[in-house]
């Protein structure tokens, strides 16, 4: 495990390509909080993130289910539109919860992103999105989101009976924390703002390098 990372640090916030080593997601984040308890980290508003395209330019939103995952893939550069998020994770955790807010800061939900427990190295931190997300409204009423894309991923290969298991495992854990209103939905979040000082991370032009552990990095 890397040491903490003090408020204010930019990390990047990856997601490997379901089944590789590769990431095909990154989005330069700002640290919040870091402890053992949890990981809050800031996606600014205009941030240039990394997100995967179809080969032949199709957005992936856009291609009809059934192929969604059988194409091949590239990456493409994009910039994060509309409001900012909050990303929030705890060790060892299953899943990530993330804030959105409406303009002027009118809270809108959480969500609850399913994936693998993140990875810390010198950089920031890696997972694999699993395909299945739960929205959670202000008042506490949640719903599935993206069932058809969980199961068309277990179709095409992407995901094992036994993994797509373990999500809904998962999926049921979150909800009770969800039901019971556990943290992080009742930290108060929501109220939470960023540092004004605080600049737009940039994406470096290696964004795609190896994990390196700090330990890895130290010379003789």
């Amino acid at each position: 495990m890397t040491a903490h990372w003090p408020p204010g640090t930019h990390i990047l916030w990856r997601y490997r390509a379901n089944g590789t080593p590769h990431p095909h997601i990154c989005r330069p984040v700002t640290v919040v909080r870091d402890d053992d308890a949890l990981l809050a980290a800031w996606m600014a508003p205009g941030t240039l993130c990394v997100k995967p395209e179809l080969a032949d330019g199709t957005p992936v939103h856009r291609e009809p289910l059934a192929t969604r995952y059988t194409k091949p893939r590239t990456t493409t550069l994009s910039r994060w539109f509309g409001t900012g998020v909050l990303k929030l994770a705890r060790p060892g955790e299953p899943w990530s919860v993330w804030v959105f807010w409406e303009r002027d800061w009118v809270f809108k939900n959480y969500y609850v992103n399913l994936e693998e427990p993140l990875r810390r190295w010198a950089g920031g931190v890696d997972s694999e999105d699993h395909f299945l997300d739960l929205a959670v409204h202000p008042d506490g009423r949640y719903e599935w989101h993206d069932e058809d894309e969980f199961a068309e991923a277990q179709r095409a290969g992407l995901m094992s009976a036994d993994q797509a298991a373990r999500v809904r495992a998962a999926g049921r854990e979150a909800v009770a924390a969800i039901r019971e209103w556990r943290t992080p939905f009742a930290d108060g979040w929501e109220d939470w703002r960023p540092d004004p000082s605080w600049p737009v991370p940039e994406l470096p032009a290696d964004w795609d390098r190896r994990p390196v552990r700090e330990h890895e990095q130290a010379g003789p």
